[in-house]
């Protein structure tokens, strides 16, 4: 696992600067802290920060081919690059590393774009080609891999594993994007391509980009999507014996490595379930990583310990305190953007403790979108039975009245919190889900916004990501529709960003074996009701691992990472919240009605309300504006 960054002048030769490079590839440090590395030559800079994790001795990056014309900076792992080596010998092609790495230059030369749909792994990268004049930039299937990047005025296009190597190059502008704004506060990050600041992207998923010298820009063009191809399944227990074999055979190839390795244990099925591959196939016994908290209702250390012990893991734990905020001033400058997810907390505590004991853990991200797993989607296929049988124009003004009716109850059980299920009804089948897992309603949203912001977003809504996905989707099915849209939104930009970034700060790499995109791929085609079967969701998954896994783990109640917000607003963090939600910095910017503000701090405070996801949106935005932006009360943030 490594950070790149690089600069292309797409207009010429111009020579380049190797302190502004440093200094670009230096803000990644903590991707890489093993070594460093760069690249110059007329018109191209590029830089590598290495984390060693496969060939120690001569992995270096920059890394070149035999005659030094196409050169590669790489962050990822290729996994079946060992598979890939004789074939690209037999072609020709002479190896001086036993890296992955090596692998890209040679199946560039071999194969030229087409070579990443031979890639199996998760992998962001940049390949200049001298003789082609062609810089090729590529990210991973599923996102695992972050890359940024920006078309400067200059003529220059600048990229990086994070949007810290962008922002010290000066030519970066540092306008904030007001659809940005509208999508942080419905999703709680800022979703692909989009980034907080103007004309700065990020390349999505399964994506790649062609920059010829002598052309100004370019547009992404993508490789790879979910197939969602049917698969034929006449004998369920059939299934389930091939599910096993290629789940592991995925941890198979992501147990490959010259570091020690291990995998974090939530206590959940898909973290459990990775663990039980790996020990059945391990000589010796897996590292594994768990974080308790000392608040019994968001504790899952007692069914983390079971799976521990039936496999007799090397189990390591630490106990994360109630009030353990004192991470919270951290989290900006650790995603650069504006984000909202509070399990970054302890995310970031798990990837900590990993990191005292291994350099690589394998993860269970993943499971949720491709075997739904989240119960929302057991709500939306309710929802989507009574859309199919009462037309929108009957729906909306029906369910839309109930919906204003009908009180909030957020303290009541999901089943008699009949608001919000009135309010999806109301809409289509798209923005009924947007609805569902917005963080702020369109009508919060309204009502958080100032005037002045609200006429600068000219009517866009945030609501519109989903849409655009949903255009593009390859399948028509609802129930894989939403999970479509969570893999394309909430898998890479909220779940995948988490570890990345939390695991990157402390020079930890974290492997996937959920996001295999051979794997998965045979997954998405599988009938739905293995997966959502009645009320149970992950149901082929769950069935596959009963031999493997305790009914304790597979059949409990979803917990999920979680913190005690509300508890904090109310008790220790009460005076924060209010002097920062309330404070001159939020008022400056002029995006925010600060009569909303008050209200919902005086609401949640005094105990009427549960307001705490709002405010922890709010708080994580203040938070980018005075740590990354470097914002004091008096000024005002670039619009």
């Amino acid at each position: 696992m490594c950070g790149i960054t690089g600069i292309f002048d797409t207009r010429g030769a111009s020579e380049m600067s190797r302190e502004l490079l440093h200094r670009m590839n230096e803000t990644q440090f903590h991707r890489g802290p093993d070594e460093g590395g760069l690249h110059l030559e007329p018109g191209v800079a590029l830089g590598h920060r290495r984390l060693s994790i496969i060939d120690l001795s001569s992995g270096q990056q920059p890394l070149f081919n035999e005659d030094g014309s196409v050169v590669v900076v790489f962050n990822g792992e290729i996994y079946n690059f060992q598979e890939l080596v004789p074939e690209l010998e037999a072609l020709g092609h002479v190896f001086r590393t036993h890296s992955d790495t090596e692998v890209i230059v040679h199946a560039w030369e071999a194969w030229g774009e087409a070579c990443v749909a031979r890639f199996r792994g998760m992998f962001a990268f940049a390949l200049w080609d001298r003789n082609q004049g062609t810089l090729f930039v590529v990210r991973d299937r599923f996102g695992v891999k972050p890359l940024y990047y920006a078309f400067l005025d200059s003529g220059e296009f600048i990229f990086g594993s994070e949007l810290k190597a962008l922002m010290a190059h000066p030519g970066l502008g540092r306008a904030i994007d007001p659809c940005a704004v509208e999508e942080y506060f419905a999703y709680g990050y800022v979703p692909e391509p989009r980034t907080i600041f103007k004309g700065c992207s990020k390349l999505p998923p399964g994506f790649t980009l062609t920059l010829k010298r002598g052309q100004a820009t370019a547009q992404p063009k993508q490789y790879w999507d979910m197939p969602f191809t049917p698969v034929q399944v006449t004998d369920e227990a059939g299934a389930m014996d091939e599910l096993v074999e290629r789940l592991k055979d995925s941890v198979r190839l992501r147990m490959i490595a010259d570091v020690p390795l291990g995998a974090f244990l939530s206590g959940g099925v898909d973290s459990s379930a990775v663990v039980a591959m790996m020990a059945t196939q391990s000589e010796t016994p897996v590292n594994t990583c768990s974080i308790g908290f000392d608040d019994p209702a968001f504790n899952e250390i007692e069914f983390a310990q079971q799976v521990a012990d039936r496999y007799h893991t090397q189990h390591h734990v630490e106990t994360v305190a109630a009030d353990d905020f004192g991470l919270v001033d951290k989290l900006a400058n650790v995603y650069d953007e504006p984000y909202a997810d509070s399990s970054a907390l302890p995310t970031y505590r798990v990837c900590e403790l990993a990191r005292k004991h291994v350099k690589v853990a394998l993860s269970g991200d993943g499971g949720d979108e491709h075997f739904a797993g989240y119960r929302r989607y057991r709500w939306f296929r309710y929802e989507e039975r009574m859309r199919a049988v009462m037309p929108l124009a009957l729906r909306r003004p029906l369910f839309g009245v109930l919906g204003k009716l009908y009180p909030k109850a957020d303290w009541a059980p999901k089943v008699f919190r009949a608001k919000t299920t009135f309010e999806a009804l109301a809409r289509d089948t798209v923005e009924g889900y947007f609805h569902g897992v917005s963080l702020l309603s369109d009508a919060q949203r309204k009502q958080l916004f100032a005037p002045a912001f609200k006429r600068e977003l000219q009517g866009y809504q945030a609501v519109e990501v989903l849409r655009r996905h949903a255009t593009a989707s390859p399948t028509d099915d609802p129930l894989s529709l939403v999970q479509y849209l969570d893999m394309k939104t909430y898998l890479v930009g909220d779940i995948l960003t988490k570890v990345d970034r939390a695991s990157m700060a402390h020079a930890l790499e974290v492997r996937e074996p959920l996001l295999d995109h051979e794997l998965m791929g045979w997954v998405s085609g599988l009938p739905t009701d293995l997966k959502l079967h009645g009320t149970e969701g992950k149901y082929l998954l769950k069935k596959a691992m009963e031999p493997y896994l305790p009914n304790d783990v597979l059949y409990r109640k979803k917990m999920g990472f979680s913190v005690p917000l509300a508890a904090w607003f109310r008790g220790p963090l009460a005076a924060t919240i209010r002097s920062v939600v309330l404070g001159e910095r939020l008022a400056s910017t002029g995006l925010f009605n600060q009569g909303f503000l008050r209200e919902v701090v005086e609401a949640h405070q005094s105990g009427r309300r549960d307001y705490s996801v709002i405010l922890w949106t709010v708080l994580m935005f203040d938070a980018f504006l005075a740590q990354v932006l470097g914002m004091d009360a008096s000024d005002r943030a670039a619009a």
